[in-house]
This record gives structure tokens, sequence and C-alpha cells, in this order.
């Protein structure tokens, strides 16, 4: 199934994904520029950790890209229903539209999403699931980001040996300190909101609740027996192996599981 392009006309979406491009686009720019560069030109240290940097900042804006363009799973408008799966799906009293079990309709987008978790605004999009996977790398890649900075930010004063020559770019010459403080107050609230949110998401899979199921506190799906973990993280990023699940380039293939077993097992 390829990745079908999806926008959301919200201002304030728009506000919130600026805000997380800038704070990538800070960090990107300057860090290596600051950090990184100068300290491999004296020997400081090797090629290896500017590779590694810019390999999960690459990572982390696709997955934010991605994850903001992605279909979350929207319900067309006259949906096809198996006639071995109908009484597994219900009527949406907002947009009077058939629907599989475990969907919600999303009042911001404005249609129904398949095993809908929240809209998130700082992707500008549902988190469905069909996108579900490209959020969990997001989240996991940013924090991987941000500790990385912060590590940068420390190293540079305390473990680095000092720089020798300056032949960086006038203005961050000037500015130095106040940039590596801005980046490590930057790096510091997006760590330690982002690991309260990965932490969340992780415990839904785990027991393959969404954040409404949990919030709406059903109990028909708290009562239900619990799935394997392998088996939700499969459902969720559409394949076994795991080495996949760390990858934001490939397409979803999803795993062929009828809306009454993931219900009902």
């Amino acid at each position: 199934m390829g990745l079908q392009i999806h926008f959301v006309f919200d201002p304030q979406g728009w506000c919130c994904m600026g805000m997380i491009i800038f704070v990538w686009l800070y960090n990107t720019l300057f860090i290596p520029q600051i950090i990184l560069f100068p300290h491999y030109e004296e020997g400081h240290t090797s090629a290896a950790p500017i590779l590694c940097y810019y390999l999960v900042s690459l990572f982390c804006i696709v997955s934010l890209l991605r994850a903001s363009i992605a279909d979350p799973g929207k319900l067309p408008e006259r949906p096809k229903i198996p006639l071995t799966e109908q009484e597994f799906w219900e009527l949406c009293n907002k947009c009077n539209m058939m629907r599989p079990k475990r969907s919600h309709h999303c009042s911001r987008c404005g249609h129904c999403v398949r095993r809908m978790d929240h809209h998130c605004p700082w992707i500008n999009n549902c988190v469905g699931e069909d996108n579900h996977w490209l959020f969990l790398q997001l989240c996991f890649y940013t924090q991987l980001l941000s500790s990385y900075t912060l590590i940068l930010d420390f190293c540079h004063y305390y473990y680095f040996l000092p720089l020798k020559k300056v032949n960086w770019d006038l203005f961050v010459f000037r500015h130095e300190l106040a940039l590596l403080r801005i980046s490590t107050f930057m790096g510091i609230i997006m760590l330690g909101g982002i690991s309260g949110l990965f932490y969340t998401q992780l415990m839904g899979i785990f027991t393959d609740m969404t954040t409404i199921e949990k919030m709406s506190n059903c109990c028909e799906e708290i009562s239900r027996p619990r799935k394997p973990w392998q088996q939700t993280f499969s459902e969720v990023f559409g394949t076994r192996w795991k080495i996949l699940w760390f990858i934001p380039f490939r397409q979803r293939q999803p795993l062929r599981i009828p809306y009454h077993f993931a219900n009902h097992v």
C-alpha cells in the first residue's frame, strides 16, 4: 500500500509543526558548525560523530514530514464492508457513516479515522492506523537527536580539548555561548516532552489500547484478552522484521488481520 498524501488545513497545526521544524533546523545548522566540524578539523574527534548526527537528523525530519502528510486511515465515504465483518462495524453518530470498531471521528479533521490514537497538532495530522508507526519513529528519533545534542553541548565545554584556532563564521563566533545555551534549553524541553509522550505510546501498544480508548475507560476494551507485544508492534509497523521498525523510508504493508480479530483476540 503506497503512502497517500493527506493535508490538514489548520493554521494552529501549521504553527506547531513550524516550531518543531525550527528546532530541527537550528540544531542541524549550528551544532555541527559550532562543535563537530571545528573539533574534527583539530583532530579531537573522528568523522563518525558527524555522520551519526546527520543520519539521526535525517531520520528525524523524514519521519516528521511523512507522519504529517500520511493518510492516518481516513475512511472513504462509502466503504465496502465484507459480509463476514458487518457485525463488527458501527454507525458514527457525528458523520452518519459506517466505520469499523476502534475507529474514531476527529472533530478537527471532520472525518473518521481507523484505530485513531489522537489528533496531534505537532504533526498537524491525526495519528491513526496508517501513520502511527511514523509517529513512533518521530518520537524515537527526536529523543535521540535531543540527547545527542545535549551530550555534544556538554562535551564542548567539559570534555573536548579547547580549540586552538577559530575559523568559524563571525556571527557564530561572537554568539557561541548564547547559541549553545539556546540549543541546550530547547534540547531539555524537547527531550522532557517527547519522552513522556513516547512512554505513553509504548504503553498503549503493549496493552493494545489507543489513547482515546484509555481516556474513554471502555470496559469492553479493557477486559479483552491481551495480545503478545510482538504482535501488537508488528500490527502497528506493518512487518514482523524488527529492523524495519526503525526505517522511515519504506512503505508500510498492513498485516492482514480482520477487525474482529483485532477486537476480540
